[in-house]
């Protein structure tokens, strides 16, 4: 199974015979073409044309952070799997209104489902969080009686700040209070966390739609417009809460972060480069955590519920099935 390779350190990345090579402070750290997934860059890497040519013959993603740890941009290879049929079928569901609402919907209620199971399996845990089950419940109620994705967007929109109040009585922790969502900068560690993790979530989207038959470029949810990519945004808010959320409590409750993990820059409130690390291992970790698919009579890691729910998306526009999204069963 290919694997997403992260990159830390200062060096260069290079091809050498028929397998990269990075070359760094620690020494040289070969990468195996079959088993790297993708590659994440956080260090000051120095690279070349051979290399990105070399890339695009084994279908290897790379993604480039900035100084903060913070997304900045992707080579993505020449698409091996792209379908102008499906292409144009994407186009047209993104053009009719009622497809597209129908479509976004599905999106909305797969992510406040998972937000509602993310907050059962704590209150399950001791936390006081029955009152925010019950507003997003209600808001849940509210996705179908929708008419336009704006609406849509702003039904996602309130129930997420309904979720949000839920999380200091998940974390408990002064050193962790949630305040409000802030975004850029992010002004406090709560919201560094849940920034640096959407980030990642984004990443991982996009890697796993390269692999299909979709154009990243047309969304639904998210508007279509001058932006880059807009279909790993979609697909990223059914699997933020389970993914991106239960990492960031996991670390903050097992103490593998503190107040210490943190500290302030320009760019508001960011992780050190050690709680970075941190962070970054145990989400790889729970991208690569499996669990039983009973339709499928098999174990299934996270990374590749994405996918199963990127080939579900196909089929919808397709027209041979309806887009369910993934909902976790814990």
């Amino acid at each position: 199974m290919k694997q997403a390779v992260y990159i830390f350190s200062s060096g260069t990345l290079a091809r050498q015979d028929n397998t990269l090579c990075f070359d760094g402070e620690k020494g040289k750290r070969f990468l195996p073409v079959e088993t790297t997934g993708e590659i994440h860059l956080f260090g000051e890497v120095n690279l070349n044309v051979r290399l990105l040519t070399f890339l695009t013959q084994q279908g290897i993603p790379l993604h480039v952070y900035n100084y903060y740890g913070y997304y900045s941009g992707s080579y993505m290879p020449r698409e091996h799997y792209t379908s102008g049929y499906l292409t144009l079928q994407q186009a047209q569901h993104y053009n009719d209104p009622e497809r597209r609402l129908r479509l976004s919907a599905a999106f909305v209620r797969g992510a406040l489902a998972n937000l509602i199971k993310v907050l059962m399996y704590y209150r399950r845990r001791g936390a006081d969080v029955g009152e925010q089950l019950e507003a997003l419940r209600r808001q849940a109620g509210e996705i179908d009686g929708q008419g336009t994705v704006e609406q849509l967007m702003a039904v996602e929109g309130h129930a997420r700040e309904t979720y949000y109040t839920a999380w200091d009585a998940i974390l408990g922790n002064d050193d962790f209070r949630f305040e409000r969502r802030s975004r850029r900068p992010p002004l406090n560690r709560v919201n560094a966390l849940i920034s640096f993790g959407n980030s990642l979530m984004y990443v991982t989207c996009l890697s796993e739609i390269y692999r299909t038959h979709l154009d990243p470029r047309i969304g639904f949810l998210h508007s279509t417009t001058f932006r880059r990519y807009s279909l790993n945004l979609d697909v990223a808010e059914v699997f933020k809460p389970i993914i991106v959320d239960r990492t960031i409590f996991t670390l903050v409750n097992r103490g593998v972060l503190t107040a210490a993990s943190f500290r302030e820059d320009t760019e508001g409130v960011i992780l050190t480069d050690r709680a970075r690390d941190a962070f970054i291992r145990a989400y790889d970790e729970r991208l690569k955590d499996t669990l039983l698919m009973p339709r499928l009579k098999r174990q299934v890691s996270y990374r590749r519920l994405i996918r199963l729910d990127l080939y579900k998306i196909e089929k919808h526009l397709l027209g041979e099935e309806a887009y369910t999204p993934y909902i976790a069963r814990w």
